[in-house]
């Protein structure tokens, strides 16, 4: 009688910290997922009249881009496929003024205006 309370005692013990191997029921397939909605990411660079800038940002891909003798004011679009991104611009221009933009779906994410000789500025996004 000792060892059957003592077995069954072990068999309860067992199954209730998981050490019973037990089928997975788990779906393998995953279910087919909703398109993501793109949105649309906008680059600005401004400045004064005249003000010729050096942009570098990143692309959707998060590679380096770097535009060198760009006109201001200056802007880029790209499409975001994927759900999430994260936006870095930098510029630095010849007059005495510059600020960027990131503009997602028409909302503006960042902002930033720097004064000086020669002024640099950068925004960055977090995330879309």
């Amino acid at each position: 009688m000792v060892v059957l309370a003592g077995g069954f005692t072990v068999s309860r013990l067992r199954t209730v910290f998981g050490t019973d191997n037990r089928a997975s029921y788990a779906d393998t397939e995953l279910e087919e997922q909703e398109p993501y909605d793109p949105k649309k990411l906008v680059y600005e660079v401004f400045g004064p009249p005249g003000t010729v800038a050096t942009i570098s940002y990143f692309d959707t891909d998060a590679d380096p881009q770097l535009v060198e003798g760009a006109s201001l004011p200056w802007s880029t679009t790209y499409e975001i496929s994927g759900a999430a991104i994260i936006g870095n611009l930098v510029a630095q221009g010849t007059g005495n003024s510059i600020g960027c933009r990131i503009i997602v779906d028409g909302e503006v994410e960042a902002e930033r205006i720097a004064q000086g000789t020669n002024a640099l500025t950068y925004c960055l996004m977090k995330a879309a």
